[in-house]
């Protein structure tokens, strides 16, 4: 067998692992009945019973129903409540390896990407306008989403395109989404980035992108991520900002990047000067309807996601269990 082939093998048997051992924390924790859960996944009753027979064979609900188990469910709660919540989805992320690896962290984008998947169908509701970001995780989700249609609607790029081979395309997101949901799709055919504020404020007085920037300021909800203020988050590597203007951000205490905008430690905005460049939503839209899906995970992402979550953009939070518990210490 060639090592690609070995690759996918392993690829195929961590996904089986994961879908597994949710199925058994919604069923055996959750105390969801069978079709209820079959409802969230997008899949058959049939499909379900096999999952839960699975997952015993392989000795998945013995690790799962632990009880370690039950203060990851405690965990949840706990978690609602202090940040006001409608649900904490929670991924049991187990890999070990050094936080600080390129792999560590993109194993724990790919899980908390497929839980979020897999809460979609709980979340969205028929009719509503649904914005969503760019970036490893949000492409995971959107490729990992259940194929079951959600009647009315409708699926908007709330970030400008990017031309990067590190993060996928924020219309691709947008695309690949709304094809598994059955729903329209609008994108926004504008740079996310401009090189100067007189070009982007040219382009936003275009009527055709004026009429999708304003869909944005009626969003229902929203589906994000959040990055970290490291050297290594996508905004830089992707040349979006220059090191210049992401150390003066940095200086005024920024710890995360969210919808491509900085915020501080309290989640408020940092205005400086990529804003006037940038073609977006504005991160006042997302505060006022405060009903995003947050999916973000790991201990590299923790400042950021600790600061969306006090910014009170957050409806619902995807993360892993190592981060909750740190967020419920915090």
């Amino acid at each position: 067998m060639g090592e690609q082939a070995k690759k996918s093998d392993v690829r195929r048997a961590l996904h089986q692992d994961s879908v597994l051992a949710n199925t058994a924390i919604l069923y055996y924790k959750e105390g969801l009945t069978q079709n209820e859960i079959a409802l969230r996944l997008g899949v058959s009753r049939p499909t379900v019973i096999n999952y839960l027979r699975l997952a015993r064979e392989q000795n998945i609900v013995d690790i799962r129903i632990n009880g370690a188990s039950f203060a990851v469910s405690n965990t949840s709660r706990d978690l609602r409540a202090k940040y006001d919540l409608a649900d904490v989805y929670i991924a049991n992320f187990t890999a070990a390896g050094d936080p600080a690896d390129v792999a560590y962290k993109a194993q724990i984008n790919r899980q908390v990407a497929q839980v979020g998947a897999m809460a979609l169908h709980d979340i969205l509701q028929p009719g509503e306008l649904v914005g969503i970001a760019w970036g490893e995780t949000i492409y995971h989700l959107a490729n990992e989403a259940p194929y079951r249609i959600i009647e009315d609607l409708t699926v908007c790029q709330i970030i400008g395109s990017m031309t990067t081979p590190l993060v996928s395309t924020a219309e691709g997101c947008a695309i690949s989404l709304a094809s598994r949901l059955g729903a329209e799709c609008h994108t926004l055919h504008a740079p996310a980035i401009l090189t100067s504020a007189k070009l982007a404020e040219s382009l936003r007085n275009e009527p055709v992108i004026k009429e999708q920037l304003e869909r944005l300021k009626a969003i229902d909800r929203s589906i994000f991520s959040v990055g970290n203020c490291d050297s290594d988050t996508p905004i830089v590597q992707s040349a979006i900002t220059t090191d210049k203007e992401f150390d003066w951000y940095r200086e005024q205490g920024a710890v995360g990047v969210l919808c491509g905008r900085f915020i501080d430690p309290s989640g408020n905005h940092i205005k400086g000067p990529m804003d006037d460049r940038m073609i977006g939503i504005d991160l006042s839209y997302l505060k006022q309807r405060a009903n995003g899906l947050l999916v973000a995970g790991g201990p590299a992402k923790f400042e950021a996601i600790s600061a969306t979550l006090e910014g009170g953009y957050v409806s619902h939070l995807v993360t892993d269990e190592h981060t909750a518990l740190a967020l419920l210490e915090n």
